[in-house]
């Protein structure tokens, strides 16, 4: 069967530049160490044709577009309590565990919300 078009030249190249935008979009999609890089992509080129009346002449649409994976989801844990007016709140668990203090990167003191614990010692007369 001989070939009809030449994807290479089909819409003055345009097909073909296509295609390859959307291909790259793919490659750095897998290149991207944040999402997961064993879940296939997808890489889609249709041509939509629309004959006229006649059926002499055939109208072809073409459109290239790829399916990519998204990012990986970020997981945090969220201390929730109440305040002091009885309504929800929430803060994020920097701690590890629910009510344990840690030493920062800074080698600071803070509570497991992350907010620095200032001991202030006292003067004896």
């Amino acid at each position: 069967m001989p070939n009809i078009i030449d994807l290479n030249n089909f819409a003055e190249g345009a097909v073909s530049e296509r295609l390859n935008q959307e291909l790259q979009k793919v490659l750095e999609n897998i290149a991207d160490p944040n999402t997961d890089p064993t879940k296939a992509r997808k890489v889609t080129l249709t041509i939509t044709l629309k004959a006229d009346d006649k059926r002499d002449l055939a109208m072809a649409s073409v459109v290239a577009k790829s399916s990519i994976v998204p990012a990986k989801s970020i997981d945090a844990k969220i201390i929730m309590d109440l305040d002091n007016g009885g309504k929800i709140t929430g803060a994020e668990l920097k701690s590890g565990i629910k009510g344990q203090t840690y030493v920062t990167d800074e080698g600071e003191i803070a509570d497991d919300k992350g907010e620095i614990i200032n001991f202030k010692q006292k003067k004896s007369n």
